[in-house]
């Protein structure tokens, strides 16, 4: 199993350019499953995820042709709407075949997903949505079972905000017999990104990006040519990993218009940020001042980033608060944080954080995928060596990341 060996010390500098979002990617993916005409995707990152959702499609018979970060696929011979346990039982975001592949098909069986173990992301909402939309839906043995002959449109209020649930049956909606309305959508830009998608296909979608997005059923849907947005979070992560070393670099490809919370954040910790259209610099001093954070629902702070900012918060002048609302296990890399020498308290959703004067390499182990990247952010500023294991998780989000962090002249390199 691959291990990260990072020398920390290094003060990153120079420019790198940022990778196509890996949660904008999958649901866009499964889009395709909507038409039976071809349908090609740009920018799409090569990461973890996004071969185990290409090779799930393709045993679902659908044809995945790739070349570089452009991936066409051909859903015309799709004959199998099964998506099995053996091959979604690492990722999450598989559910997301289950809309379209009611809406195309009139049947789905699903299994239930698998994924980093930060806290219970259940999937009746998705449920309750397609059944308001006409579907009988059973769970058995492990699996969602969805038949319909058609979805018709309803109006549907979910009890919680869940960008895959908005995503799920904002598709199945697609193709449904009449007009959904979505009330207390996501409205995150990966959500976004989705429905631009789904309207170059065809789609008459409108509220993408607010709490209430109406659909309008089309009797079918067609080719077309998407480009994925950059990824935020790997943007963030980046960012801050800059930030940590005092360092000084420059994000291509990317934007911040997605990152407001994220980068006046960085702002109060003492970061110089100047955005461009398609780029983000930023320089930090030689030690951040403590900021703490709470995360929320797009558009406040991220919990995707909540991890990165605990690490240079160990190291910040003062203490912070951090407090986590999204999920109720995600301060797992709090106690691998400690084996470095951080000084973190939790008590119960809210973590404090007292920055060190240093903290000091160690071997480490990776929790789940954006813990993962908190324990690459502090190695990068830990004195002496830092091991980090169970890095298969930072393959599900992050592309070519020791490449990307040995440009800006981190000392980083892969343990196989």
């Amino acid at each position: 199993m691959d291990k990260l060996l990072i020398e920390g010390g290094a003060r990153l500098s120079g420019e790198v350019a940022i990778s196509g979002a890996k949660n904008a990617a999958l649901p866009i993916l499964c889009a395709a499953l909507l038409t039976a005409e071809p349908v090609t995707f740009t920018n799409v990152p090569q990461l973890k995820d996004i071969g185990t959702l290409l090779a799930l499609l393709g045993q679902m018979g659908v044809k995945v042709e790739r070349a570089g970060d452009t991936v066409t696929l051909y859903a015309s011979g799709l004959n199998n709407p099964v998506a099995p346990y053996e091959m979604v039982k690492t990722m999450r975001a598989s559910i997301l075949v289950l809309g379209p592949l009611v809406a195309r098909c009139g049947e789905a069986r699903v299994s239930l997903p698998g994924g980093c173990a930060i806290g219970a992301r259940p999937v009746d909402q998705h449920i309750k949505g397609l059944q308001a939309m006409g579907a009988e839906v059973r769970v058995e043995h492990g699996y969602v079972h969805a038949t319909v002959p058609r979805l018709k449109g309803a109006r549907l209020f979910t009890d919680m905000v869940t960008v895959t649930g908005t995503e799920n049956l904002m598709m199945a909606a697609a193709l449904a017999d009449g007009e959904t309305v979505i009330e207390n959508a996501a409205r995150e830009p990966e959500v976004v990104d989705l429905a631009n998608c789904l309207v170059a296909m065809g789609a008459q979608i409108s509220g993408a990006g607010s709490d209430v997005i109406r659909i309008r059923g089309v009797d079918r849907l067609h080719g077309a040519t998407h480009r994925i947005m950059p990824d935020r979070i790997e943007t963030g992560t980046y960012l801050c990993a800059a930030a940590v070393t005092g360092g000084s670099v420059c994000l291509t490809g990317t934007s911040s218009c997605y990152l407001d919370a994220v980068i006046d954040k960085l702002m109060d910790a003492g970061c110089e940020v100047v955005s461009e259209r398609d780029a983000i610099s930023l320089s930090a001093p030689a030690r951040l001042n403590a900021v703490s954070l709470r995360t929320a629902p797009y558009p406040a702070f991220p919990t995707d980033m909540q991890a990165q900012f605990m690490a240079i918060n160990c190291v910040a002048n003062g203490v912070a608060m951090i407090r986590e609302t999204i999920f109720e296990n995600r301060f797992m890399h709090a106690v691998e944080l400690q084996r470095l020498g951080a000084d973190i308290r939790i008590d119960g959703n809210t973590a404090v954080v007292q920055g060190v004067a240093r903290l000091e390499g160690a071997t480490v182990m990776a929790t789940d995928l954006r813990a993962s990247a908190s324990l690459v952010v502090a190695g990068l500023v830990a004195e002496g060596e830092t091991t980090i294991e169970r890095i298969y998780h930072l393959d599900r989000g992050y592309e070519r990341l020791e490449d990307k962090l040995a440009a800006l002249g981190a000392k980083v390199r892969r343990l196989t």
